[in-house]
C-alpha cells in the first residue's frame, strides 16, 4: 500500500454471521480489523474514519463537505438506519462509505457521485465479496475475463460494472450495494438529473459560478500542503487562479512540456503562472521517462489502463511529492459539466439534420446521396457521410468514430479472441448508460453520458491512480457537488451557444483568466508518443516487443502487428500511435498481474 493508498477488504455472509459480539472496541480506531463467523473486515489508510455505536458500525473514506463532530456523526448513523439515500446525498464530497447494521443482518457499501475511490465486488457462494480495486477483492481464484480485455481495447479502459476479472464488478458511480440474508443488490443514491432553473439573469449566473468554483477550490486547499497541476487550459489554470484567491500566496502549478509540435502548450501554463504570480515549476518529458515508468504505472493500476496522459500526471506528482507537498488541485470536469468537447459542437451539426423537413430529407437528398455516383463526386460524397451518420441515433452515431472499428477488429484481433468476445457488448452498455441519463436534449444526455465513460471511468482513475502511486492526495474542485449541481440547473444553451464550446464557462471567467487561454484551443497532457517511439530505439523496442507479446496471448493478429509497425505507424504516427500504446500497457499489465495469462 503507498503513503496515500486506502485499504478496504471484506467478506460478508448475512447467513452466518454472529452478530452477537458488538463493535465497541473498535469505535474510534484510524484502522480496524475485525474477522468473526460471516465477516470479514480490514481497512486503514489516510482518509479512513471509523465511527458507530454497539450495533452499528461505519467505516468513512475521504473527507465530507463539512468537518465531522460527534454531532455529525450521530446524524450520520441516524441517517444510515433511516434513509441511506438521503443521508448519503446529505453527506457531501469525494466519500465512500460502508456500513454494517448488526441488528438487520445487512452489509452496505456506497461509492461517492463518481466512484473515484473504486470500489469493487463479488458474489461467492453465499458471501459477498468487496474491496477498493478489483484485484484486492477476495475471491479463492480471479480468473481473467476476455470481454473485458476486448472491452479495453474498445474504450482503453474497461468501463463499470465490469472488471479485468471475472466475476469482479465495479460499483457504479453514485451506487449503493446491499446485501443481507436475501441476496445482494445495487442500487443509485444519486443520478444527475438536467433541470435547468430559468429567471436568473446572465450576470447573477456568473457572480454564482465564480463563488461557486472559489468555495470549491477552497474546501480542496483546506488541509495539508497543496499544489495544482497547470496544463495552461482554461480549467487548471481557474483552479490556479483561485487558489491564489483563496491563500493569499503565490500557487505551486506543476506542467509538464513536450518537445514535439502540436503537443507542447507549456507557454499556456507561462501565461496562467505569470498572470496569477504563481511559483511555476515545468518539467519535459522525454523518451527515456516513459522507458523508465510504462512498466511501473501500468501495473499499479488494479486493471489494464490506456489513458496515455496518466504517464504526464505521474512524473509531475513525483514533482510535488519531492517538494513537500502532499496534495495536488487537477482541473478535471470543466469540459464534461460546461460542454467544451468539440464533439459537442460536431454532434449539434449532425442535429440540425432532422430539423430539415421530411419530405425534402426523404424525397430529395437522401435518394440523391444514396446513388452510386454520390461516392465519386467530392462534395456529394461529403453530404452522403453527413447523411449517412446524421441517421444514426445517440450514442451510436459516434461509433464509427471508435479506433478498434476504424481500424477493423478482422484484421486487427486474433481469431480465438474475436470469436470468444461480443462485439456488441460495448454498444449495449453505452446504449444503457445513455438511456439513464436524466435529460430534456441531446447536448445534456452527452454530458451525463461523459460523466461516466470520460471522467468515472477515464479521467479520474488515471489522476487519482497516478497520484497515488507517487504517494499523494489530489482534489477535484470543478467535480465539487456545489460545482456539478451548478451545472445540472444551466441551461444548455448557455454551455453550448450554437457552435461556441464552454460558452458560460469562458464568459464567467473573462477578466479572471487571460484572454489567450480563454481563446487557445485544447491540449492537455496528450503524449507524441508515436512519433518518439519511431526516434527513440529503448522506446521502440519497449512497445514492439509489449504488443508482440499480445500476439503470442492470442490477443492480435500477427499479421496485422507487422504492418502496424512496418507501414502504418511510420505513415500516421499520431493515429497509429494509440493503437501502439493501448497494446503496450496492456501487455505490460498482463506481465505485472497475469504473466502466464494466455487465450
Amino acid at each position: 500500500m503507498s503513503a496515500r493508498e486506502n485499504l478496504l477488504v471484506g467478506r460478508f455472509d448475512a447467513l452466518h454471521l454472529d452478530a452477537s459480539q458488538d463493535f465497541a472496541r473498535q469505535l474510534g480506531e484510524p484502522a480496524i480489523r475485525v474477522e468473526r463467523p460471516g465477516l470479514l473486515l480490514d481497512a486503514a489508510g489516510p482518509d479512513l474514519r471509523v465511527i458507530g455505536d454497539a450495533r452499528l458500525l461505519a467505516l468513512v473514506i475521504g473527507r465530507p463537505h463539512k468537518a465531522p463532530t460527534p454531532e455529525s456523526d450521530a446524524t450520520l448513523l441516524n441517517g444510515l438506519r433511516r434513509d441511506a439515500n438521503a443521508c448519503l446525498n446529505q453527506l457531501g464530497g469525494r466519500v465512500a462509505v460502508v456500513w454494517l447494521d448488526l441488528d438487520r443482518r445487512e452489509l452496505a457499501v456506497a461509492s461517492d457521485r463518481f466512484n473515484t475511490r473504486g470500489l469493487c465486488w463479488a458474489r461467492e457462494g453465499d458471501s459477498l465479496a468487496f474491496a477498493i480495486g478489483a484485484d484486492h477483492v477476495p475471491l479463492q481464484s480471479p480468473q481473467i475475463d476476455v470481454q473485458a480485455l476486448f472491452d479495453y481495447l474498445y474504450f482503453h479502459v474497461i468501463p463499470a460494472p465490469r472488471t479485468v476479472f471475472s466475476g469482479v464488478s465495479r460499483l457504479e458511480p453514485g451506487y449503493l450495494l446491499r446485501s443481507d440474508a436475501v441476496g445482494s443488490r445495487a442500487e443509485a443514491w444519486w443520478q444527475p438529473r438536467f433541470e435547468a432553473i430559468a429567471g436568473r439573469s446572465l450576470e447573477t449566473l456568473k457572480r454564482e459560478f465564480r463563488d461557486t468554483v472559489q468555495g470549491a477550490v477552497a474546501r480542496e486547499a483546506a488541509d495539508g500542503e497543496v499544489a495544482a497541476f497547470l496544463s495552461g487550459g482554461t480549467d487548471s489554470s481557474t483552479v490556479v487562479g483561485m487558489l491564489r484567491q483563496v491563500n493569499g500566496g503565490a500557487p505551486r502549478g506543476y506542467s509538464i512540456g513536450f518537445e514535439a509540435e502540436g503537443y507542447d502548450e507549456i507557454e499556456y501554463a507561462r501565461i496562467a503562472a505569470k498572470t496569477f504570480g504563481a511559483d511555476h515549476k515545468e518539467y519535459y518529458i522525454r523518451p527515456a521517462d516513459l522507458v523508465a515508468n510504462i512498466p511501473l504505472v501500468a501495473g499499479f493500476y488494479d486493471q489494464p489502463f490506456g489513458n496515455s496522459s496518466a504517464l504526464p500526471a505521474f512524473c509531475l506528482a513525483q514533482m510535488a511529492r519531492a517538494d513537500g507537498y502532499t496534495k495536488l488541485l487537477a482541473g478535471d470536469g470543466g469540459d464534461e459539466l460546461y460542454g467544451g468537447n468539440t464533439r459537442y459542437a460536431k454532434q449539434r451539426v449532425f442535429g440540425w439534420y432532422e430539423d430539415i423537413p421530411s419530405w425534402l430529407r426523404r424525397g430529395l437528398i437522401e435518394p440523391v446521396t444514396g446513388t452510386a455516383i454520390a461516392g465519386r463526386l467530392p462534395l456529394v460524397k461529403k453530404a452522403k457521410s453527413y447523411v449517412e451518420q446524421a441517421r444514426l441515433p445517440l450514442p451510436e452515431r459516434t461509433e464509427p468514430y471508435n479506433l478498434l472499428l476504424r481500424l477493423g477488429m478482422d484484421e486487427v484481433l486474433g481469431p480465438r479472441f474475436l470469436a470468444a468476445s461480443d462485439v456488441r457488448a460495448p454498444m449495449r452498455l453505452q446504449r444503457s448508460v445513455w438511456e439513464r441519463v436524466a435529460a430534456h436534449n441531446d447536448l445534456d444526455r452527452q454530458l451525463g453520458f461523459d460523466w461516466r465513460f470520460t471522467l468515472a471511468d477515464n479521467d479520474l482513475p488515471k489522476v487519482v491512480g497516478t497520484t497515488s502511486l507517487a504517494g499523494m492526495d489530489v482534489g477535484f474542485p470543478l467535480l465539487d457537488d456545489a460545482v456539478v449541481d451548478f451545472s445540472l440547473a444551466l441551461d444548455p444553451e448557455l454551455k453550448l451557444r450554437g457552435l461556441k464550446l464552454r460558452w458560460f464557462f469562458k464568459e464567467a471567467l473573462r477578466g479572471f483568466l487571460p484572454d489567450e487561454i480563454i481563446t487557445k484551443k485544447k491540449h492537455g497532457f496528450g503524449l507524441p508518443f508515436g512519433h518518439w517511439a519511431l526516434k527513440d530505439p529503448a522506446l521502440r523496442e519497449l512497445s514492439e516487443t509489449s504488443v508482440r507479446g499480445l500476439v503470442d496471448r492470442g490477443v492480435l493478429n500477427p499479421a496485422f502487428v507487422d504492418r502496424l509497425f512496418r507501414e502504418h505507424l511510420p505513415a500516421y504516427p499520431g493515429y497509429y500511435g494509440e493503437m501502439v500504446w493501448i497494446s503496450m500497457m496492456l501487455e505490460q499489465w498482463l506481465r505485472a498481474r497475469a504473466p502466464a495469462w494466455r487465450l
